[in-house]
């Protein structure tokens, strides 16, 4: 029996992307104001309507930001120009609902004690280099590849919603296989779908298993499988802030405490100790620990200290359990202050994590992506 296993990525301009995007924008500008800003924001989009809101509290800088403004420069630059398109920016209806932060929630962020209860998970594994799972890792490069062709003009007829979904057979897990591609491509209406369809396959599908040492020829792809796909983006779907999380992780490859990231300031432990779980998790494979480890954290609102630390390395470690624990625990700060200052998290870096998933990025610097702990790992297994 075959062992199959799928992930997805989205486009930019997915109406769930288009919102994230939004509200880490908003992020992204509060923290410019004000690094210690306290923001949750959520963002909802439709036919030609755009709905901002949460709680967002900071100093007197905070009060001058154009959250409109944000919206319709965000949707622009994801390539959205006209209603026909998926929505536009410069006619399209936005109103903005922002309140304060609650101040039984602030009370005890302000003790440095986690913004919110629940889990959250880091995962990695020796599958790829960038040590993800193999069926999300070419889902996002995929889907990067093909943004990238969009914006430079070379993917003709192309617009900014799209999806694409990877296959992997894992009945020889040493030897990972992809079986099946699925791409969804928005296009203009009068596009030549044949051409349409032969460049994807060829200029991005085949382009990227090539890369990654699949022969394409051996994998089953459907491209645009209805036939068309010209109605996309908040025309043809609402869209709302964080309801990609699968993509945003590892494609549910691993567990998810069911925490969104975009929107959210790092005292928001659905965010930063995700992060954080994300860099112990990476430095723990790289250092040799284990080949593939599951990391969860949990905390209390209020409270400094993870309520429990756990994980699995399914049957893959090469020192004892007790062991890798003792180094978590001894090189990884845990606190949300403490997960803030070591990743730097009250920067303005957070929209450029809102497409093509927060993990394994090679395209960009982020924090939680460094292996800088492995050296000091490595000296556990002595």
């Amino acid at each position: 029996m075959k062992r199959l296993f799928t992930s997805e990525s989205v486009g930019a301009g997915h109406p769930d992307k288009v919102c994230d995007q939004i509200s880490d924008a908003i992020l992204d500008e509060c923290l410019r104001r004000d690094p210690n800003a306290h923001v949750a924001c959520e963002s909802f989009v439709t036919k030609q309507f755009v709905l901002v809101s949460g709680e967002i509290s900071g100093n007197s800088n905070i009060s001058g930001i154009d959250y409109e403004g944000i919206a319709r420069k965000v949707i622009r630059d994801i390539g959205y120009t006209t209603e026909e398109s998926g929505i536009n920016p410069d006619t399209c209806e936005v109103l903005v609902k922002i309140n304060e932060q609650s101040g039984d929630i602030a009370m005890g962020v302000d003790r440095d004690g986690a913004g919110d209860q629940g889990m959250m998970f880091g995962f990695a594994t020796k599958e790829t280099k960038s040590y993800m799972p193999l069926a999300i890792y070419l889902s996002h490069q995929m889907m990067k590849k093909a943004d990238l062709l969009r914006k430079s003009g070379k993917f003709v007829n192309s617009l900014p919603d799209m999806k694409c979904q990877v296959t992997v057979d894992y009945t020889d897990y040493a030897k990972p296989i992809v079986t099946t591609v699925v791409f969804s491509a928005q296009h203009k209406a009068d596009a030549n779908l044949d051409e349409f369809k032969a460049y994807i396959k060829e200029n991005i599908i085949n382009v990227v298993l090539k890369e990654n040492g699949f022969n394409y020829d051996d994998i089953e792809v459907y491209i645009n499988p209805t036939g068309r796909f010209s109605i996309g983006g908040p025309l043809g779907d609402t869209g709302l802030t964080g309801r990609k999380i699968i993509v945003d992780t590892y494609g549910g490859y691993c567990g998810h405490g069911g925490g969104a990231f975009s929107g959210k300031d790092p005292t928001k432990v659905d965010r930063s100790a995700a992060y954080m779980a994300r860099y112990i998790a990476k430095n723990v494979v790289a250092a040799g620990l284990s080949d593939k480890i599951e990391i969860q954290l949990a905390y209390a609102i209020g409270q400094k200290d993870p309520v429990s630390v756990t994980f699995k390395t399914f049957g893959t470690s090469h020192v004892s359990d007790d062991i890798i624990l003792k180094a978590i625990l001894d090189n990884f700060e845990l606190t949300p202050k403490g997960i803030i200052n070591t990743l730097g998290l009250r920067n303005p870096i957070y929209q450029q994590t809102a497409t093509f998933g927060h993990f394994g990025r090679d395209d960009l610097d982020l924090s939680w992506e460094k292996l800088d702990k492995v050296d000091i790992l490595k000296s556990y297994i002595k």
